[in-house]
Parts: C-alpha cells; structure tokens; sequence
C-alpha cells in the first residue's frame, strides 16, 4: 500500500537507486507514476507492504517501506529489484552499478567509476570536505542525516589522502 513518503517512521527501510544520468521532468513524472503503481501492489507474501518513494536531485530513486507494518521478504525484495530493472530498460538508466560513486562539485552532482574516484582523491580533486552520497544508508532517518555529507563522514574517507 502506497503512502506520502513524509508519513514513514524514520525507521522505515531504504535503497537507494542512484541513477548514472539525470532524468529528465517527464521522466521524473513518468518514474513516480510507476513506483506508486509498483508500491499499492507490492507484497510480502500476500501481505501489503506500506511504503513509498521519493525522488531527489532528479537522479536518486529511493524505496522505502515500514518494516513495523510488515518487513520485506526475499521475494518482496526480489520483486522491487525487477522493477528497477524495468525502469533501466524503459528509460535506458543504471540504477544498480554499485561501482558508481556520485559526488558534488558545486551544485552539479558527478557520478564517476570507483576507480575515479579513487584517482580524484589521490589528485586532491576529491577532499575531506567534499560532498558525497552515502548510498550505502539503511534507514530514513539515516537517509535524512547520513546521506549527503562530507567524504570524511562517510565510507568514501578511506580514499582520502
């Protein structure tokens, strides 16, 4: 059962799809439509799961459910991991290469290869005050805290000079 992404608890459970491009407004619409398509069926089981969706910086597709409802399953996730791949097919994305990092210069979000930003680090491109995106956060009140933050908050610090 799909509801307003504000009225999930903050330990509601998240993933994080980062897309390699940012979508375009229609696409954005388009996107939203199917995700609450997706959520007022999805299931565990036979059971609702009570969730959402939001979308941030037009290139983040976040999935979130309240576990304190009913907790995802395998399948559940499962059927979720489908329709991410139906999204990339649909709108030629990658929402799933975890070898992606994105990060902030400015206002312009960057999504790179790992071993790009390995080599940014190393160059001094990337510093400890860099933003990066955590997509690694399980939760939403995680999501809201932990996301967005310095490389130096984040798994991306081991890459720092």
């Amino acid at each position: 059962m799909y509801i307003d992404y504000n009225e999930l608890p903050e330990t509601a459970r998240i993933w994080v799809y980062q897309g390699n491009r940012e979508f375009t407004l229609e696409e954005v619409e388009m996107i939203s439509a199917k995700a609450i398509l997706f959520i007022e069926k999805w299931t565990r089981h036979g059971e609702d799961l009570k969730g959402s969706f939001t979308i941030k910086y037009n290139q983040f597709l976040i999935i979130a459910i309240d576990e304190a409802f009913n907790a995802a399953s395998g399948c559940s996730i499962d059927a979720s991991v489908r329709f991410i791949q139906e999204l990339e097919k649909e709108f030629n994305l990658d929402l799933m290469d975890k070898m992606n990092v994105s990060f902030k210069d400015g206002d312009r979000i960057n999504v790179v290869k790992l071993s790009d930003f390995q080599e940014f680090a190393k160059e001094e491109k990337i510093t400890s005050q860099t933003i990066v995106f955590n997509n690694m956060v399980n939760t939403k009140g995680d999501f809201k805290t932990k996301w967005e933050v310095p490389a130096i908050e984040s798994w991306h610090n081991r890459f720092l000079v």
